[in-house]
């Protein structure tokens, strides 16, 4: 059964990946937009891309608990969107508040915390190298980097909704290996 119209939130709750996709590439002017509304004064493109894939993922993640039609589905997509935005929002401020502050702790870190920090990073590291190849080069691209996702299209001959539907399986993919090393 090919995803449509009709049955799209009907398959996103029996988390078909098509589903998404179609939702993906319905919506992503409605939640670009808004974000960009809420976001757009803080001037961090990164932070925007990351609050669109976190806004798909929870629609993911909670699209059980959805009652309702196609116009319904657009309203709640909308306020999950809003709402991420504006925790996004206080986020950038508060860690643009303490910046200072951290940079100088994080030069103070007790021997313990850098193990545990270094662990961290090698965790994350090993779970990256379980994506697909093509998955792995766009996160090092994108998180390590930080090239920009139409960039990323560019040099690697995808679209950028590709990279984006990429970047938001391996997301996906990455806090499930999180969860169950735990």
């Amino acid at each position: 059964m090919r995803c449509d119209e009709r049955n799209y939130i009907e398959r996103l709750k029996k988390k078909k990946e098509d589903a998404l996709e179609y939702i993906v590439d319905k919506y992503l002017g409605l939640v670009k937009g808004t974000v960009c509304k809420v976001l757009g004064p803080t001037y961090q493109s990164g932070e925007i891309e990351e609050c669109i894939n976190d806004v798909f993922l929870a629609v993911w993640n909670h699209a059980n608990q959805f009652e309702g039609d196609g116009e319904d589905f657009k309203k709640w997509l909308y306020k999950i969107t809003k709402y991420q935005a504006i925790d996004y929002y206080r986020k950038i401020g508060k860690r643009d508040e303490v910046s200072l502050e951290a940079e100088s702790l994080a030069q103070g870190l007790s021997t313990e915390d850098q193990v545990v920090l270094q662990e961290n990073k090698r965790e994350l590291a090993a779970f990256i190298h379980t994506l697909q190849p093509i998955d792995q080069k766009i996160f090092a691209m994108k998180y390590f980097l930080g090239v920009k996702s139409d960039d990323i299209a560019n040099q690697l001959g995808l679209t950028r909704t590709a990279v984006d539907n990429r970047v938001f399986r391996g997301k996906k993919k990455l806090a499930e290996q999180a969860t169950m090393n735990r």
